[in-house]
């Protein structure tokens, strides 16, 4: 008489946590998260420089209420102001669908003195 072994595959449960992993992965390659990789022929320069902006809500209550900090600044601080100004009018169309603000310092204000390679820059959107 022939006996017929049968041998459970311990690779499967592997195989399954692998293509998990995998999945998880490739979700993560949404369009925000590729944006921040952007080649430098798609950013947008300002007097010949780029400068990386940052705008954010000052509080969670007032959504309206913004701030843009602009570094690399000392690069030319025309072309930061110009950047700021840009990334705020983003923040605005973004949040409220119009580019109306009013500025609290905005990038006319002549007393904007870069601080640690920094300008920030400050307002309301204006729905």
């Amino acid at each position: 008489m022939r006996m017929t072994k049968f041998t459970c595959q311990r690779k499967t449960p592997a195989i399954i946590a692998g293509l998990l992993i995998a999945t998880t992965a490739l979700s993560a390659c949404s369009g925000n998260w590729r944006a921040s990789f952007k080649s430098k022929r798609e950013r947008i320069a300002f007097e010949g420089y780029q400068y990386k902006a940052k705008s954010s809500q000052v509080s969670k209550e007032e959504r309206e209420h913004f701030e843009v900090v602009v570094s690399r600044a000392n690069q030319s601080l025309p072309g930061a102001r110009q950047a700021g100004e840009y990334e705020a009018v983003k923040y605005c169309i973004k949040q409220y669908g119009t580019s109306k603000m009013d500025w609290v310092i905005g990038p006319e204000t002549e007393t904007i003195i870069p601080v640690d390679d920094k300008i920030r820059l400050e307002g309301y959107c204006r729905p």
